[in-house]
């Protein structure tokens, strides 16, 4: 009786969250796949679903639309950095704070995409977002989100208030030197995730003292 009644309930519990991992990060693949090789306006749902061998439906149980799907890594990006900004050291000061745990989500990028997207194509994705109209907008949504909620963070680690501007103007400055990096990233020949990250380290190296300088006198 108890193994028959075993039976009728199914796999186990830890299987079944397993195999809604792998169908997640499949959908994902196939989705960033499809955007990339066809473009993303004329990918439908129903292709998507089709390359994983699933329904529309159980594609709909998973995300809510084409835009999530293909934010979807990003997302998975921003949720790691901001895991290892709240485990960096109370010593480090907002600015290297931040720069510690961008890198080290860059370093650790293949643990945080997940098993089933490779990172050069997570890498493609950010080509792809910048030259869809529809995902630039809804990844600079996405942006001020995270700016807002990393600059909380920063003002809970120096016991500031939230009224406190200092966090927020931090992280916008960061980050706009990290989208510079970017930019600068998609626009050369090399979009290896080792050429991002030494763009953003040099980018960040050279804040300091190109804000400091004197811009009107001949550069070294």
């Amino acid at each position: 009786m108890g193994l028959r009644a075993g039976l009728r309930a199914g796999p186990p519990e830890g299987l079944r969250e397993r195999k809604k991992q792998l169908t997640r990060e499949a959908l994902v693949r196939a989705s960033l796949e499809l955007f990339i090789a066809q473009g993303y306006e004329r990918t439908t749902v129903d292709e998507i679903a089709e390359a994983v061998e699933v329904s529309q439906r159980t594609f709909f149980r998973y995300f809510a639309g084409k835009e999530e799907v293909a934010l979807a890594s990003q997302s998975r990006i921003e949720a790691h950095v901001k895991t290892l900004m709240r485990a960096r050291p109370p010593e480090e000061r907002p600015f290297e704070a931040m720069r510690n745990a961008v890198l080290a989500g860059w370093d650790s990028l293949g643990e945080a995409i997940g098993e089933s997207v490779p990172v050069s194509l997570h890498m493609r994705s950010y080509l792809l977002i910048e030259s869809t109209p529809a995902l630039i907008a809804a990844h600079l949504r996405r942006s001020m989100e995270l700016e807002e909620e990393m600059a909380a963070l920063i003002a809970e680690r120096e016991g500031l208030d939230a009224s406190d501007p200092r966090p927020r103007l931090a992280v916008a400055a960061f980050s706009g030197v990290m989208k510079v990096a970017g930019r600068l990233w998609s626009q050369g020949d090399d979009l290896s995730v080792r050429a991002l990250r030494d763009l953003m380290v040099a980018s960040l190296d050279s804040f300091g003292p190109a804000m400091a300088a004197d811009w009107r006198s001949p550069a070294p």
